[in-house]
């Protein structure tokens, strides 16, 4: 039986591939004032968008329990799955991760954990490689370094309108927080080994997207490439982002998806995200 492939619900696929992989997708949870959802099934992203602008209301994620991926697994390797790569969002940025380690110490060496070190279609496209050659008949080791060099090839770059959610929720430090206020700079970030950085910095918010695209293109190197592009709540203004970055890709280009972040990142970069993941095939 082939291996199955496990993600997590930050992986923000898109809707149009629905179906098309075998993924089993375990969710995080969002907690608005108190109250508990799971990403993708009970909280949607714009329902976090309006918490986060109103006074008083605490927005909170947190992983999903050990018992969620032990629960996962069983299901899968008591359907017949020989066994299963697990790939997660960064363990720097995310508990979700440990909790799938744990998981998988309770299972068995049939279950092998990634560290994606990205999260969003950076993980996506990574847990999207592992699914391809597993549907291909590939053994557990192969999955799993499929999965390992694929992290390597993708690139996430993003600009929030501000930093202060990032820096409320531990995901940047105050000293870069603080650039997104001393005058008035527009910071770019991207995930380096894990973790969220700022990558450069621009006076406004047009010149913020015009250095996204440069950047994206840049990160792409000589060779194909698949692109997404992540907004919250700015669909027009994610597709308009996406044709600038086809343009400059020309027929380099393979796959373009655009796609809305989940509950659970949009809790923690605010109203404003514009997003775009390399994934250098």
């Amino acid at each position: 039986m082939p291996v199955a492939v496990v993600t997590d619900s930050t992986a923000y696929l898109p809707s149009e591939l629905s179906g098309t992989y075998d993924l089993t997708v375990v969710p995080l949870t969002v907690v608005i004032n108190g109250v508990e959802g799971l990403e993708g099934e009970e909280i949607s992203p714009g329902e976090v968008a309006h918490a986060l602008g109103q006074r008083r209301v605490a927005v909170s994620t947190s992983r999903p329990a050990p018992e969620q991926f032990a629960a996962a697994y069983r299901d899968l390797l008591d359907g017949g799955a020989d066994g299963i790569v697990s790939v997660h969002l960064s363990s720097q940025i995310s508990g979700t991760y440990d909790a799938a380690v744990l998981a998988a110490a309770e299972i068995g060496p049939q279950v092998q954990v990634v560290d994606s070190q990205t999260t969003g279609m950076g993980l996506g496209f990574v847990a999207l490689a592992a699914a391809t050659a597993a549907s291909r008949g590939a053994d557990l080791d192969t999955v799993r370094r499929v999965a390992v060099d694929h992290s390597a090839q993708v690139s996430v770059l993003f600009y929030v309108d501000t930093l202060e959610f990032l820096r409320r929720g531990g995901r940047i430090g105050a000293a870069s927080a603080l650039l997104g206020t001393a005058l008035s700079v527009k910071p770019i970030l991207h995930m380096d080994g894990g973790v969220i950085v700022v990558r450069d910095k621009v006076r406004t918010a047009g010149r913020a997207l015009a250095r996204l695209v440069d950047l994206a293109v840049e990160a792409s190197g000589e060779g194909e490439v698949d692109i997404a592009v992540h907004h919250l709540g700015a669909g027009d203004r994610a597709a308009a982002l996406a044709d600038v970055v086809s343009v400059r890709l020309g027929d380099r280009l393979r796959d373009c998806y655009i796609t809305e972040i989940g509950a659970v990142v949009a809790a923690h970069v605010g109203p404003g995200v514009a997003g775009v993941v390399v994934h250098r095939r």
